[in-house]
């Protein structure tokens, strides 16, 4: 009777340590995707803080655009420089939220600076004040428009 036990656990055991081993090995496959998921994660919104900072680039950029009318090369210049910067940052995952006058409010793109009184229905924009800027699919800045009551 010992001998039958003794030779039962001899051949359980190698199969019991294969199954741990296969279980080991499954469990570090899971991990290595886990984390490479967390990695491109990571990467993706890696430069979220520059490109945050850039876009008060692009504000001063449309600013200088709009006061420098009057000089026809002046502003072409600076139409090109914006345009090179934005290009940067879109092949970086940045892009421009659209807002066309009508549409409605929507909260997870945009932020209401101001309501005022208009002939238009309730919650619809009237007037984009800055623009807003969505990094791979997340807003990092929501559009500032003029909503109407």
């Amino acid at each position: 009777m010992a001998e039958d036990v003794k030779k039962e656990d001899k051949e359980e055991k190698p199969d019991e340590y294969l199954d741990g081993w296969k279980r080991a090995k499954a469990e570090l496959l899971n991990y290595k995707k886990d984390e490479a998921r967390r990695f491109e994660a990571v990467l993706k919104f890696a430069n979220e803080s520059l490109l945050k900072e850039l876009l008060a680039v692009l504000d001063s950029f449309d600013l200088a655009i709009t006061s420098f009318e009057k000089d026809p090369k002046i502003q072409k210049g600076l139409f090109l420089i914006k345009s090179q910067l934005e290009s940067i940052l879109e092949r970086n995952g940045l892009e421009k939220i659209k807002v066309e006058i009508g549409q409605p409010f929507n909260p997870e793109f945009h932020e209401a600076i101001v309501k005022i009184e208009s002939n238009q229905p309730a919650d619809t924009i009237i007037e984009e004040i800055e623009a807003g800027y969505i990094l791979n699919g997340k807003v990092i800045r929501p559009a500032r428009v003029k909503v109407s009551k």
